[in-house]
């Protein structure tokens, strides 16, 4: 058994525990044909705080049979589509002749480029350009095969598990594992489109962490930033979320996806709640300093008290703010003497005794 590695170098960022979140930008099959407007999801991506702008590559008659979908009765999302799966498909291919142009152009933008390959050829292009990982869907974790062969190619992997029992899981995994590939990112993900948010278990994530002791992640189809911010918090490293310029445009993929001005604060939030999660290390922070006096007791002299006098507790209150003996010395001061007079309401000081 392998260890997975506990930072993975992405394109020029790290991800890890002390890194901060990597957000994908789902842009998928939401370009709807059109080399224009992926490039303009690109930029909307970029301005929305994405780390990476994904696509995915597939041709229809590479990932979906005709004939195995006539002979189903589709309830879910799939039913809606009100035509054949296949055309649907066909009208979202990502061209591979479309890559380099695209990875350029996310170059010059500034954003990573990806995609999850759906055939070999689709992954040998993956690997002949240097993507900075490759995305494995949920539905290919039983494909061993795929796994392995995109794995081999040693780029960073993330695998998407939606859909998938722990034993169909720990067996992706090992096929992973035994390629030698060290840098897997495990993303929970429920496959519905969108899904629950009560059906998120984002607690998952803990179990990934403890099974596989590797970097976690969320493909996430809910609505709204709810469930990314929690994965987060759960020390999830990756947020992927489909994107879109309109929800309303057409196409499979748009209304469950977040427009620009959504992923933003998606990011914005996570932004700030990466912030205050800190340091593990509990201390006094700058702000405390004035605080730790305004905020606290010490021991006061409850009346006007004499030099000589013998303290007793009639003779003490504990007041704000702290600025002389700490009340748990309170006992100890009882039966001394206070060497100085000391008026009421006033703190009472080692030196006093």
């Amino acid at each position: 058994m392998i260890e997975f590695n506990k930072n993975i170098r992405i394109g020029d960022r790290l991800i890890g525990a002390d890194y901060p979140t990597y957000f994908i930008a789902e842009i998928g099959g939401n370009f709807d044909g059109s080399m224009e407007k992926a490039k303009r999801l690109i930029d909307a991506a970029k301005e929305a705080g994405a780390d990476c702008a994904k696509f995915q590559t597939f041709t229809a008659e590479t990932i979906v049979s005709e004939g195995g979908f006539s002979k189903m009765t589709l309830k879910g999302v799939h039913g809606t589509w009100g035509r054949t799966v296949s055309e649907v498909f066909k009208d979202v291919e990502f061209p591979m002749a479309w890559h380099k142009e695209i990875a350029e152009y996310c170059q010059k933008v500034g954003i990573d480029f990806s995609t999850s390959p759906y055939f070999k050829e689709a992954v040998d292009l993956c690997a002949e350009m240097k993507l900075p990982f490759i995305k494995i869907g949920s539905g290919e974790i039983t494909w061993l095969e795929m796994l392995e062969y995109i794995a081999s190619k040693r780029l960073p992997v993330m695998l998407a598990t939606g859909d998938a029992t722990m034993s169909e899981i720990d067996e992706a995994v090992r096929v992973i594992e035994k390629t030698g590939n060290k840098d897997l990112v495990l993303m929970q993900c429920i496959t519905n489109y969108p899904s629950k948010i009560e059906s998120a278990n984002v607690n998952v994530l803990k179990t990934y962490q403890n099974a596989f002791d590797c970097l976690t992640g969320y493909s996430d189809h809910s609505p709204g930033h709810v469930v990314a911010l929690a994965s987060v918090i759960l020390g999830g490293r990756v947020v992927e979320k489909h994107f879109t310029l309109d929800k309303h445009d057409k196409g499979p993929d748009h209304p469950h996806s977040m427009e620009p001005a959504e992923f933003k604060f998606m990011v914005d939030s996570i932004r700030e709640a990466e912030r205050a999660m800190g340091s593990t290390r509990k201390e006094v922070v700058e702000e405390e300093s004035e605080t730790v006096f305004v905020q606290r007791r010490c021991l006061y002299a409850k009346k006007d008290l004499k030099k000589g006098q013998v303290l007793t507790e009639e003779d003490i209150d504990v007041l704000r703010p702290a600025l002389g003996i700490p009340p748990k010395f309170k006992r100890t001061i009882i039966g001394k003497t206070v060497n100085r007079d000391i008026p009421a309401r006033d703190p009472l000081f080692w030196e006093d005794l």
